[in-house]
């Protein structure tokens, strides 16, 4: 019997291209429902991309497959991105420790550049939250994993413990007083009237002082809902995959593959399935830490990371094979410059949407929006697959290596069809 073979790094890189791919995809489409600064409107008042009922379907539907699922998979390749950084440095007998804080320093400085574009950013939240993640990397993958899993879990606790102690949201009420003085003193808006009325008629320079001042609003939200642990707790569990070597010999563990696939559905899609139905008709109770709000965020600890894991299952085993590879690969492009995609993504969503832009704010709901996002993306592959047939990096991932090498990097690629050598 033939021995089984271990999988190429170039095709485990190609396969978290692919996979960071379609994270990203997922994020812009979630993300279009703030950028598009969606409400539900009585059916009388709907325009031509507003439909009620469709829209409701549709938003339920995000809520149940997309809600928390990407941003999952993107904190998983995260961790599973930085534990490949130290396995290929210490093959070297190089301490990769010093370049690493050095590219997490730039995704920093980037991330906060970003946040002028789009509050609601995740990375320099990243970026911070790795500072954590490098000397947890030292524990076992034992520990790791299940220091994860008790962090996936850990919002549960902290939602009760905020329920029955209000204090112990002092971090998000402090960060949302701070928005507020902020707003204040950039602004002078004396209502929330005022403020939207600006975000549909100010230009260009009013939207970047909002976004100054939403940079506390987007952390106050991020304290309130727990992210720091959930997060954290991908980045762990991510870490553990890339240590591991869990892909290189990915058909060795076939079998713990299929087991991670059918659990996370049989525990993901019920508890999913709460979570939207929390999430469409108790968002009130949630932020006023009510009951409803418990069992909303039992549902989401419960049901977002199982089934994100199961996705990810899915998309390694459709992976292997030919006919799947060829499909799944058209995700690559786009995966590989996924930063430069990220921040395009929001400048096309500022331009669509504000009133400094085109201004359809508030005139698409979820089934406008995801025709629109899936057009977008596909325009990203389609722009990708070019860009990389003549360059070595997207534009943002060429800035951010050659800081983090102190060096710049080369950019356009040899031996193209315009015969450089």
């Amino acid at each position: 019997m033939q021995a089984l073979a271990p999988v190429k790094a170039n095709e485990r890189e190609i396969f978290m291209d692919v996979l960071r791919g379609f994270a990203i995809l997922g994020i812009f489409i979630a993300n279009l429902n703030g950028f598009s600064w969606y409400r539900e409107i009585p059916r009388s008042e709907a325009g031509p991309y507003l439909l009620p009922e469709a829209d409701r379907v549709m938003s339920f539907l995000h809520h149940l497959f997309i809600e928390g699922k990407f941003y999952s998979i993107f904190s998983l390749l995260f961790g599973w991105g930085i534990a490949l950084q130290f396995k290929r440095a210490a093959a070297n007998g190089i301490n990769a420790l010093p370049t690493v804080r050095r590219r997490l320093f730039f995704m920093l400085l980037l991330g906060a550049l970003h946040l002028l574009i789009w509050p609601g950013d995740i990375v320099f939240f990243y970026a911070l939250l790795s500072f954590i993640l490098l000397p947890l990397r030292k524990f076992s993958n034992k520990t790791l994993l299940i220091t994860g899993s008790i962090l996936i879990l850990s919002p549960i606790l902290l939602y009760w413990l905020k329920m029955t102690w209000p204090v112990l949201n002092y971090p998000a009420e402090l960060m949302i007083k701070t928005g507020i003085k902020v707003d204040d003193a950039l602004l002078s808006l004396k209502s929330e009237e005022e403020f939207m009325d600006m975000m549909k008629n100010g230009n260009w320079f009013d939207q970047l002082k909002s976004n100054i001042s939403g940079f506390f609003f987007r952390y106050q939200y991020l304290f309130f809902v727990s992210r720091v642990p959930k997060v954290l707790g991908m980045f762990l569990i991510g870490y553990v995959v890339g240590r591991s070597d869990f892909y290189k010999y990915i058909l060795q563990h076939k079998k713990l593959l299929v087991q991670i696939i059918i659990t996370g559905a049989l525990i993901g899609l019920p508890a999913n399935y709460f979570l939207a139905t929390y999430m469409q008709h108790h968002m009130r109770d949630y932020f006023q830490l009510k009951t409803n709000g418990l069992y909303q965020t039992i549902a989401y600890a419960l049901g977002v990371a199982p089934l994100a894991l199961a996705y990810v299952g899915v998309f390694i085993l459709v992976f292997q094979t030919k006919t799947g590879k060829k499909i799944l690969s058209v995700f690559a492009p786009v995966g590989k410059m996924a930063f430069s995609n990220y921040i395009t993504q929001s400048l096309i969503g500022n331009f669509v949407f504000l009133g400094a832009g085109l201004g359809f704010m508030w005139q698409v709901g979820p089934v406008y929006y995801t025709i629109f996002g899936i057009a977008v993306f596909s325009a990203q592959v389609i722009l990708s697959t070019l860009w990389l047939k003549y360059f070595n990096y997207g534009p943002v991932e060429w800035l951010w290596r050659s800081a983090t090498y102190k060096k710049w990097q080369p950019m356009r690629k040899r031996n193209t069809d315009s015969g450089e050598s």
